[in-house]
């Protein structure tokens, strides 16, 4: 998963709430995204690949591994080292790719995404349709991650097969307050929902 610093996060949130909280509504999304994740009992590891590790020590005590993003690289470098770092603990294991914003994540269905990959390839696009929610390798195979602006297009054309399940809350990922309003309506984690007022 990567991960910014909270007070350098999703600034198209900016004015969701007071200026003062809005590294607090960041790191609650995150907190929220990863107690879904690893309840999974499928999801073995799960490292957040960010260029401040010590601003995100909170997450520690999810049960989460932070590891330094390598200098330079953007968000594909970052999510191709902590695939290098899964891999050389799993050589032939299932490597995923998540965003760290999806509040209303549960894990049924997480759960239903890893049964329909069925060790293939995959990509979970969001409810837009034109980003990407979730990127699973095959086993012992790269991730090949193509995130950014069309990210749901440059992985169907790099032959990652697109889910066809529901999977609300895995589609579900906030960038601005409607979708945070849309996510909202699915129900919010605990933790993003005592940031938000009333």
């Amino acid at each position: 998963m990567p991960l910014k610093p909270p007070a350098a996060g999703k600034s198209r949130l900016r004015g969701a709430v007071a200026a003062h909280r809005h590294a607090e509504l960041v790191l609650a999304l995150a907190c929220d995204t990863l107690a879904a994740v690893t309840s999974v009992a499928r999801v073995r590891r799960v490292l957040v690949v960010t260029s401040d590790p010590a601003a995100l020590s909170e997450l520690a005590g999810l049960g989460v591994e932070l590891v330094a993003e390598p200098a330079g690289g953007g968000l594909n470098e970052a999510l191709r080292h902590g695939a290098e770092l899964l891999r050389a603990d799993a050589p032939g294991g299932v490597v995923g790719a998540l965003q760290a914003d999806l509040p209303a994540l549960r894990a049924v269905d997480l759960e239903q995404a890893l049964t329909e990959a069925a060790g293939r390839r995959a990509v979970v696009f969001d409810r837009q349709g034109t980003g990407t929610t979730l990127l699973l390798s095959a086993p012992g195979k790269p991730l090949d991650p193509r995130f950014g602006s069309g990210s749901a297009e440059l992985h169907r054309a790099s032959s990652a097969i697109p889910l066809t399940q529901a999977l609300p809350s895995l589609r579900s990922d906030v960038d601005t307050e409607d979708d945070l309003r849309h996510a909202a309506k699915l129900g919010l984690g605990k933790r993003t929902a005592a940031v938000l007022p009333a």
